[in-house]
């Protein structure tokens, strides 16, 4: 770790728990706790596993539109986007390829928007140059996640709010009488809740769900497998600057609205891709043997034509095996084709196979 990691508000929690500390992202963050990372995934997906998400920016746009100006920015809709509403997107290049994906909620007066630790120097100054929008950074809450089937039960008792929320919809509540912001959403494919808190209650409030028989702490090990199995997009690995969210699988995330009118950067490619397909596109990649397959692993076909590379890939712990994504060209797409990974200079047989590995359990 580097003198420079900055520390999250959880910090002292997290060595009293006895993580393994790396830095990620220019902040030093728990990695695994004792009981290890597959004992965390599993916690995840059967109880209640809690994250700290710290590192990932915060934001309030505030404004006459800010909305409207975000559009400039992003191929979502969200002037349409009603209150208590939360929407996933990227911005967008004028190629057409992805500079990062955020989380975009109507706040009522003002849009909360979350950005990846990795981009929040790119990502807070481009929302900051918006014309009219009042860009003003929260450096002084935590964020932790709460994730798994667990995760309404625990926290509920302590906020009754937090029943009362679906999939992706967002709220100010009380908890342990501090003011928070709970959205339900998350990045391991199961039920849950992202929650801001201020910092300095930020321990308190963590000791209090951990407290609960049915969670336990969880580091970005098992966060990685999780959203894996899910098959969430990892930006710098499954979505970047040369990939457009129409190869990545992402043509969800684009309202009919904005398929139409455009006026986002890179509109000319990627509504050219969703009227007449891609040329490559984002699978899911089951290796038949033991060995996972990293990032760069290349894809070829049966008969060794180059088709596309790994672009995450590793153990899937409730799979029971290796697991992937990675981009190929749209005519070997198609789920049970036979491909070859070369790993290790070896070529490996693998399919291609429908995302995602482990069905997603949001409550719609």
């Amino acid at each position: 770790m580097t003198d420079a990691a900055r520390k999250t508000p959880l910090y002292d929690l997290h060595i009293e728990l006895g993580a393994k500390m790396v830095d990620f992202a220019g902040w030093t963050m728990p990695v695994q706790y004792p009981a290890g990372i597959m004992a965390e995934h599993a916690q995840c997906r059967d109880k209640a596993a809690l994250f700290d998400v710290s590192h990932m920016g915060q934001v309030t746009l505030h404004g006459d539109a800010p909305a409207a100006a975000m559009e400039t920015l992003v191929p979502a809709a969200l002037t349409t986007l009603p209150v208590g509403k939360a929407r996933y997107t990227m911005f967008t290049n004028d190629a057409g390829g992805i500079l990062d994906d955020l989380i975009v909620s109507n706040a009522g007066d003002h849009l909360f928007v979350v950005v990846n630790a990795s981009m929040r120097d790119q990502d807070i100054p481009l929302m900051a140059a918006l014309p009219g929008v009042d860009l003003v950074e929260i450096t002084d809450h935590a964020l932790i996640a709460l994730q798994g089937p667990k995760a309404e039960s625990i926290l509920a008792p302590l906020c009754p709010e937090a029943a009362t929320l679906k999939f992706m919809e967002t709220t100010t509540a009380t908890l342990l009488d501090t003011p928070v912001r709970i959205s339900r959403l998350g990045y391991t494919g199961e039920d849950g809740y992202e929650i801001s808190i201020p910092q300095d209650k930020a321990a308190d409030i963590t000791r209090a769900l951990l407290a609960h028989d049915d969670c336990a702490p969880a580091g970005l090990g098992a966060r990685d497998s999780l959203r894996l199995e899910a098959g969430l997009c990892l930006y710098g690995n499954d979505i970047t600057p040369e990939t457009s969210p129409i190869e990545a699988g992402l043509i969800w995330s684009i309202q009919k609205s904005r398929r139409t009118t455009g006026g986002f950067p890179g509109a000319d490619r990627i509504l050219n891709e969703i009227a007449n397909g891609a040329a490559r596109k984002l699978v899911g990649i089951q290796p038949a043997g033991r060995a996972p397959a990293r990032q760069g692993v290349e894809i070829q076909s049966e008969t060794g034509t180059p088709l596309g590379q790994i672009t995450s890939g590793g153990f899937g712990p409730t799979i029971g095996g290796p697991v992937a994504m990675g981009y190929v060209t749209t005519e070997h797409a198609t789920p049970g084709t036979a491909v070859t990974l070369i790993i290790r200079g070896k070529p490996q047989p693998a399919t291609v196979v429908a995302l995602p590995f482990v069905a997603q359990n949001y409550k719609r």
